[in-house]
Order: C-alpha cells, then structure tokens, then sequence
C-alpha cells in the first residue's frame, strides 16, 4: 500500500499509549479484528491531538503480557516513545479488505439516513459501538436514538448505494 493520495478518506484503526520499556517501544491499543491485523494496513498514517500528520512504515507488532506492543522506525529511546502518547494510527479506507454480502465496515455506515418501516426519518448514523451485548447504532436527528445493529430483528435493510437503513423500530420509542 502506498501512502494515502490527498482527500481519501481516513480511517482510525489505533492508538499510541506511550512508552513501553527502554529503548523506544510503543504500548498499542488495536481497533482492527483480529486485534494483530493492525500490522496489515501499512503504512501508518500517525495523528496526533494537533492534528500533525507523518506516515510510518515498517512498523512492527508484537504480542505483549497486557497487550499489543509496537516497534517503529526511528524511534529508539522511551522519551521519543513517550511523546507518542495519544497518537492516532490511520489508514486510507481503501486499505480495509472487502467483506462478504451483508457485512460492513461501520465506518462505512456512519452518515447513512436511518428510516423506520413506516417511513419515519430518524436523522443519521453519528457512530457505533459495543455494549459487551450487541453493536449499537447512535443516530442523531431531532433527538438521540440508540438502536441496537441487530439483523433483522431491528435492521431491516442497510443500503449503501442509497445511504439508508431502514429498521424496525417505533418513532415513539
């Protein structure tokens, strides 16, 4: 993968929690599944609070007592490993592998339209999460709606050319 043109859409798939050791690892926190794909989607794009981007690659993953540790070039000390402490790991989206019929990436959900079956517009995907139960979808419109991502009792129908899902839900509720 060459590093991401100028526009594409980025994607974070991690977070940088300082140093780990002496000589210049990195505490790793995955978001990809399995957790050690992460090491897949390079390079890195590293994004800190400021905004300030540099693309890594190379970087290495490691399997750790309590987590995921990462090695990357040129840093070598744990002051270097330290300022990247809260550091973003992106990826252009273009970098994820596609899924099967009727899976998707939520990222690619995110700012869809969200409509019940009688035709109720709810507003739009703002994110999704996991309780520990099931994946839950936050939409935002004249009010927050929490509705859990489960097929099909509650998602009808996702359509991505459309932008809209469409589920069983009351408009009351």
């Amino acid at each position: 993968m060459n590093a991401p043109s100028v526009g594409e859409r980025m994607i974070t798939v991690g977070r940088l929690h300082g140093a780990f050791g002496v000589r210049g690892e990195v505490k790793l926190e995955s978001y990809t599944d399995p957790p050690r794909a992460i090491a897949r989607y390079q390079p890195w794009v590293l994004r800190n609070g400021r905004g300030e981007e540099q693309v890594c690659t190379g970087a290495r993953v490691r399997a750790g007592s309590k987590g995921l540790i990462a090695t990357l070039p040129g840093i070598t000390d744990r002051d270097a490993a330290e300022r990247l402490r809260g550091v973003e790991i992106q990826v252009p989206r273009s970098a994820l592998p596609p899924l099967p019929p009727g899976q998707y990436y939520w990222v690619d959900l995110e700012g869809l339209r969200v409509v019940n079956t009688a035709g109720v517009l709810f507003g739009t995907v703002a994110y999704l999460f996991n309780n520990g139960a099931n994946d839950v979808m936050v939409v935002q419109g004249e009010r927050e709606r929490m509705i859990p991502f489960a097929r099909p009792e509650y998602v009808r129908d996702v359509d991505l050319h459309a932008g809209c899902i469409t589920v069983e839900w009351d408009a009351d509720f």
